[in-house]
């Protein structure tokens, strides 16, 4: 009941510590209206300014000016209801009723300027000086276009002022100035300050990410652009007062090549297309909207479904054309009301942008909404780009050049068969007898869809093309090409087999229907292949000259039975290394000693007719089964060799793969520094030589690994991204997930927790997280609740606890979850101010340390709990803040002295740390000092490890002693004893902090 000016007092405070948003917006109208009525203009003041708040922090600025003139008249009538912070925010306001009505078009210029003169008036009167004056003037003159350069001049000469704009929000605007002059090195120069956290407010770094996000990019700063990208935006979401930075988030989506990322921020924001207090915001976030649709649409993608205002569904173009015909009449109405063209050149400006890099900028989120890139290709990010020969596009042309890749063993050969097969799949063509027989041409495509099959794992189908193939190659009268694909077709066939290779799986879908060969039968067709290729060299003796190349006569038919020849003995090699993986990787016997027959005959013959890349591939596969079954001084002996092999064959393309495997090799035996440069190389080469077939996804999540051991988190941070991006292109959505949980790892343990928090969340709030393993998205919702904590968002992480503690509740195989779980919660709600059910969980906590103890844990929280509750109720709360200590002192004590993972000196002096300061607060001077230096105590008994917190129980002791007893001899000589020690233990930053408060004493 609001039937007394006090109530309404109490009910003005509750709605102070809501969120901004509709719910504290409609409650502070309401809180105005019931105070209206009472004699008690102070009341009505405090109402009035809250409310104007809300409008200012929500976006409704055309409502903003109406509440202010009912402050100005108040401050007229009644100039002694105003507190002191009240009269003060009579004069900070006059700039928020400058820029609201700038957001209007209805309203003139002519008004505008009127209440800047007013502003100037009563400054003067008030002997305020006029900086902030000279600001409003110059947010005008940049709105308009007219008398920019004098204004920002007699703005940014004048000296700043008490009533000036926080030197957060000054910056920003300065930044922008530099923008606009098109200095983006300049604009930067200056905002670095707000950008690396300095310096703050409620709307920075915020409103300063989202205006950095395009001259970080033009500037080449892809890492700073993605890390402002992802804790900027967490923070303006759905936030109807940043309408303009949401859409500056979308912009940036767009022109760094994440169309999908600005899908799902325009479905994350879909509210705002109803927000129409602000019409400048609004038309700077339909801009955004604008560029990102404009994108899609020009990529071929104006069909897709995309989240527009409420109330109907909305495809790409289809909101495109919706949003310029609303755009184009707010662009209208403020050029009309400027008397220039300032807003509509501003809006053509963003909209002429185009993508500002060449390939995405891996972002480290989930990619829920999946576009094919207008730049396309398969080129690495950073790397350089693929080798791709200008072909003429006539059918003869491109089967030469397939045909002249193809006997090379180039991977771009990939690209030139599939452009064939689309030729002749669209268009009728007349045989050319350029190619040869059709026939030769029917088997190579054959062979091409065979391979792009087993590709997909689409094994039978692979058999069936593969089989045809081979029979227009009998038609041809080629035996070995023949021959090389039903082999392949077993070989294929093999890797496709059960783990225990004998039950043969069955695709009735896949042509030619029915059960797969069985294990014993495809070791006898391979035995066969072998045997017709020993008759097939008998009656076509195999010689080294003419190897690898594609010339006709008898020349180029030596090279291609001899490739074909090596296909064979390369395919047995590979069923027989598939054999061996369904064994258990030590065993040995019968199957490995055929591996090593069939591997060893590839190596030995292909180094016998000079086709060295064939003898790497005979390592690789050996190298491979090595490392699986422990011997890595093989695997990388074998590897080392195979590169030797690739370097020698003039084919380097082929040391891609052979570099990967070696690098996971060396990242085990923990030399980075080669794994990385292996690596690097890997992803180079594969970009270079159009390979599409190399998994990129992986190798990056292994630069990954190897920055991270390097210490170089930046370098990490991109690999993990761009492979958690490709995992996510691949359709491999768990190594995706799996690659971001490294990633926000890698981001927390460098600092960058709230980078972090959003890769957890968007890992979180995939559809495909409930598939994933549950302890694994137990430990990633563990991570994000502590982030949250970290960055001060208490209730959000205890909601987080708490879905943990949900999906742990049915673990009890592991009841120390429990146990953290619950301490981590009652930790969270506490410093939510949640305080019943803080209290519940705390309860919960201690209960379950009876069962799984954890007593370091417990001691940690209830040492919090003591804390939080003398910050939340100040002396009042020493006694329950005490008993809490108390409880903390039985749990230490109940734990014998030799329990794993618990140092009962730590917990004893963290103990009386805390106790040390509750009393301190409590103005219990004496007491207090008896338990900081039995803190220092304890910390001397951890040694080396204690030093740290010993320092800290010596700086509270010293605090006590001098500013609570003034025996400020005695805390300097314990100061100065302290830091000597500090120093003596190689803790230079604590040794300076005692000094420090050593020299404020001595200035006393």
């Amino acid at each position: 009941m609001l039937d007394t000016p006090e109530a309404v007092v109490e009910a003005l405070r509750e709605n102070h510590d809501r969120p901004h948003g509709l719910q504290r917006t409609i409650t502070a109208e309401e809180l105005v209206e019931a105070a209206d009525p009472f004699d008690k203009p102070d009341v009505l003041i405090t109402a009035l300014l809250e409310l104007m708040s809300a409008y200012e922090f929500t976006g409704e600025h055309r409502k903003s000016p109406v509440v202010f003139a009912r402050v100005l008249k108040l401050w007229e009538t009644a100039p002694e209801a105003f507190s002191q912070w009240e009269a003060h925010q009579v004069f900070w306001r006059f700039k928020w009723v400058t820029t609201s009505l700038l957001q209007v078009p209805e309203v003139p210029l002519a008004t505008i300027r009127g209440w800047i003169d007013q502003m100037r008036t009563r400054y003067e009167a008030a002997e305020h000086g006029m900086q902030p004056v000279a600001a409003m003037r110059y947010h005008l003159a940049a709105h308009t276009g007219d008398g920019v350069a004098d204004a920002y001049d007699l703005w940014a000469t004048r000296p700043r002022t008490e009533l000036s704009d926080c030197e957060a929000c000054e910056t920003r605007h300065l930044a922008r100035h530099q923008v606009t002059a098109d200095d983006d090195a300049g604009a930067l120069d200056v905002w670095r300050p707000v950008l690396d956290g300095t310096m703050g407010c409620s709307d920075e770094p915020q409103m300063s990410q989202a205006r950095a996000l395009l001259p970080l990019l033009r500037a080449g700063r892809t890492d700073d652009a993605r890390s402002h990208h992802l804790t900027g935006y967490r923070r303006v979401r759905g936030n109807t007062g940043m309408q303009d930075e949401v859409g500056l988030h979308l912009e940036f989506c767009a022109l760094s090549r994440n169309e999908g990322r600005g899908l799902e921020i325009l479905a994350e924001n879909r509210p705002l297309f109803e927000a129409t207090g602000a019409p400048l915001g609004r038309l700077h976030f339909l801009t955004g909207v604008e560029v990102l649709l404009a994108r899609l649409v020009e990529d071929g993608h104006g069909d897709t479904a995309v989240a527009g205002p409420p109330g109907r569904n909305w495809s790409a173009g289809e909101l495109l054309a919706h949003v310029r015909t609303e755009a184009d009449r707010l662009t209208a109405a403020f050029d009309a009301r400027n008397a220039t063209a300032a807003v509509g050149d501003h809006r053509r400006t963003r909209l002429a942008r185009r993508p500002l890099l060449d390939q995405p900028l891996p972002l480290g989120l989930r990619a829920s909404v999946t576009l094919s890139s207008a730049a396309g290709g398969t080129e690495a990010a950073g790397s350089a780009p693929a080798a791709k020969p200008e072909v003429a596009d006539d059918l003869v042309s491109l089967v030469r050049e397939a045909r002249r890749m193809e006997a090379a063993g180039h991977p771009g050969e990939t690209r030139l068969w599939n452009r064939v097969a689309q030729r002749l799949a669209a268009e009728a063509f007349t045989y050319e007898d350029q190619l040869g027989p059709e026939d030769l041409l029917q088997a190579e495509l054959a062979a091409h869809r065979a391979y792009r099959l087993a590709k997909e794992d689409r094994v039978p189908e692979t058999g069936v093309e593969l089989e045809r193939a081979a029979e227009l190659y009998e038609r041809l009268a080629m035996p070995w090409h023949a021959l090389a694909a039903r082999t392949r077709a077993l070989a294929w066939a093999s890797s496709d087999l059960e783990t225990d290779g004998e039950d043969p799986k069955e695709d009735p879908a896949a042509d030619g229907g029915g059960a797969r060969p069985d294990a014993d039968a495809i070791r006898a067709g391979l035995d066969e292949a072998l045997r017709e290729a020993e008759r097939l060299k008998a009656a076509f003796p195999l010689t080294v000259r003419g190897e690898g190349e594609a010339d006709s006569g008898a020349e180029g038919q030596q090279a291609e039975r001899v490739t074909e020849y090596l296909n064979v003995l390369f395919s047995c090699a590979f069923a027989a290394y598939h054999d061996a993986l369904r064994q258990p990787p030590e065993a040995a016997g019968p199957v490995m000693e055929r591996f090593e027959e069939r591997a060893g005959a590839l190596r030995s013959e292909a180094q016998r007719l000079s086709v060295p890349h064939q003898a790497a591939n005979a390592r690789q596969l050996a190298a491979d089964l090595a490392g699986r079954g422990g011997d890595s001084v093989r695997a990388e002996q074998e590897l080392r060799a195979a590169l030797e092999e690739v370097d020698a064959s003039g084919r380097p393309w082929r040391g891609s793969r052979p570099r990967a495997m070696l690098a996971q090799i060396l990242l085990c035996k923990d030399e980075p520094a080669e794994a990385a440069e292996l690596l690097h190389r890997a992803v180079s080469d594969a970009a270079r030589y159009d390979d599409t077939d190399f998994a990129l996804a992986p190798t990056y999540a292994l630069l990954g690994h190897a920055a991270t051991h390097l210490g170089d988190a930046g370098g990490a941070v991109r690999h993990l991204s761009e492979a958690a991006a490709r995992f996510d292109q691949d359709g491999e959505h768990d190594q995706a997930a799996d690659a971001r949980l490294q990633l926000a790892d890698v981001l927390a343990r460098s600092g960058q927790q709230a980078d972090a928090v959003a890769v957890l969340e968007s890992v979180l709030a995939d559809e495909a997280a409930p598939a994933l393993d549950a302890r694994v998205l137990a430990q990633a919702r563990l991570t994000l609740g502590r982030g949250l904590r970290e960055l001060g968002e208490y209730l959000p992480a205890a909601e987080e606890f708490l879905r943990l503690a949900d999906t742990v509740a049915g673990w009890e195989d592991d009841r120390a979850v429990h146990t953290l779980v619950a301490a981590e919660a009652a930790t969270a709600l506490a410093m939510a101010d949640r305080w019943e059910a803080a209290g519940t969980a705390y309860e919960r906590a201690v209960a379950s340390h009876a069962e799984a103890p954890n007593p370091g844990l417990i001691v940690h929280m209830m040492c919090e709990f003591a804390r939080l509750t003398m910050g939340s109720r100040g002396a009042e709360g020493l006694d329950t803040a005490l008993e809490h200590l108390a409880r903390a002192d039985g749990v230490r004590a109940a734990v014998p002295e030799e329990t794993e993972e618990f140092a009962p000196w730590h917990a004893a002096g963290s103990v009386h740390y805390r106790r040390a300061r509750v009393l301190a607060e409590a103005d219990r001077f004496p007491e207090a000092l008896a338990e900081a230096e039995a803190a220092v105590a304890a910390h001397e008994r951890g040694g080396e490890h204690g030093e740290v917190p010993r320092a800290e129980a010596v700086r509270i002791a010293a605090l006590i002693e001098g500013n609570g007893l003034a025996r400020f001899k005695e805390a300097i000589a314990r100061l100065t004893a302290a830091s000597a020690r500090c120093r003596e233990a190689g803790l230079p930053e604590a040794a300076h902090i005692l000094d420090a408060l050593r020299q404020d004493y001595l200035n006393r």
